[in-house]
């Protein structure tokens, strides 16, 4: 009787930490969000302050996501702040001096984010550079080309396009910026959790070497990866100039920690312990939320990094919680199965 009640009991214990760890953080995002409409209920659940904060956050969004698809292979992209922050320069620069379409700029932008991509992923897997190393070097030189083409001032949007800043607004209440969201979001869930190439790199990640030993080529497929995050982030750069309507160099770093940290967090939920599409929008909304709620009570300028900075190290602390956790309840599971084979018969009857 005592060991079906420790039975009982470990189960419970199993279901609960494996309930905790899947939507913890969508309850927790729940939670702020009573929280902080119970003491702002005349500005914090309004449609105005939900419409600025979506509009607000697409950008981040976007760089979240764009950072979650190298990091399902165990690679880091530190580029994502300094590439979008030359794009919305770029894209502000080239339609104040060159008389061509604003669309064609866009494109000549999304080839940049390619080729750049390209580049990243080149320096990782052809020439053997770490992530970590490469994207930070290769950004570094992108903030330099930034700096070369502002001159260090602001770049105003004195001749912008009447359809290109038409991507910073609202159509029926809806910002626009969301729609990418949506559709960019959609398109990687279902690459991740229906298609091939979502076990490919997830694969990766898990063991390159193994991958490998099946035929699933690291160097494609991680190249890809950084190809589709540069992608990703050039279109968020393009979105970001459309806010904006000003370019100014200091501007894309400042992303990069909200985005990094976004999705880091996103990889403790919905499908923890791994990277995952919406893991990576709750973690994102969890931390946008808590900042607006924040700064609507009160609270310092300062609080956004010290905010982020803090959700980092917890993200990457629960992360490792969580697998050590998860390896102690395979070995009990197959303690107990062991104990299950060994019994005979004989004993089960006595």
């Amino acid at each position: 009787m005592s060991d079906q009640l420790d039975g009982a009991k470990q189960k419970d214990s199993r279901f609960s930490l494996q309930f905790f760890s899947t939507y913890g953080l969508a309850i927790f995002l729940g939670a702020l969000v009573v929280i902080f409409s119970a003491l702002m209920p005349n500005t914090f659940p309004t449609a105005f302050n939900v419409r600025t904060l979506l509009n607000t956050q697409s950008v981040v969004l976007l760089l979240a996501l764009a950072e979650m698809v190298p990091l399902s292979t165990e690679n880091f992209d530190l580029s994502v702040g300094y590439l979008v922050g030359l794009i919305h320069i770029v894209m502000i620069a080239l339609q104040n001096n060159l008389a061509i379409p604003w669309y064609l700029i866009v494109i000549i932008a999304l080839a940049i984010g390619a080729a750049y991509g390209y580049f990243n992923g080149f320096l990782v897997t052809m020439v053997g550079i770490h992530a970590f190393i490469a994207t930070l070097g290769s950004g570094t030189v992108l903030y330099g080309i930034g700096f070369w083409i502002t001159g260090g001032s602001q770049v105003l949007g004195k001749n912008l396009a009447a359809g290109f800043l038409k991507l910073g607004l609202n159509v029926l209440g809806i910002p626009i910026p969301l729609f990418f969201v949506l559709v960019i979001g959609v398109l990687l869930w279902i690459v991740y959790e229906y298609l091939p190439l979502g076990r490919y790199l997830y694969a990766i990640g898990a063991n390159p070497r193994a991958a490998e030993l099946v035929g699933i080529s690291r160097k494609r497929y991680v190249t890809f990866t950084f190809v589709t995050s540069s992608v990703i982030v050039t279109i968020a750069g393009i979105i970001l100039a459309s806010q904006l309507r000003v370019g100014q160099i200091s501007t894309g770093p400042n992303y990069l920690l909200p985005a990094f940290t976004g999705a880091l967090l996103g990889a403790t939920s919905i499908r923890p312990g791994r990277m995952n599409v919406g893991g990576t929008v709750v973690a994102v909304l969890l931390l946008a939320v808590a900042v607006a709620g924040l700064q609507q009570l009160g609270a310092e300028y300062f609080v956004e990094p010290l905010f982020n900075g803090s959700m980092l190290i917890v993200a990457v602390s629960f992360a490792i919680y969580t697998a050590r956790r998860r390896v102690a309840v395979t070995v009990t599971i197959i303690e107990e199965a062991e104990k299950e084979k060994n019994h005979s018969p004989t004993d089960r009857q006595m």
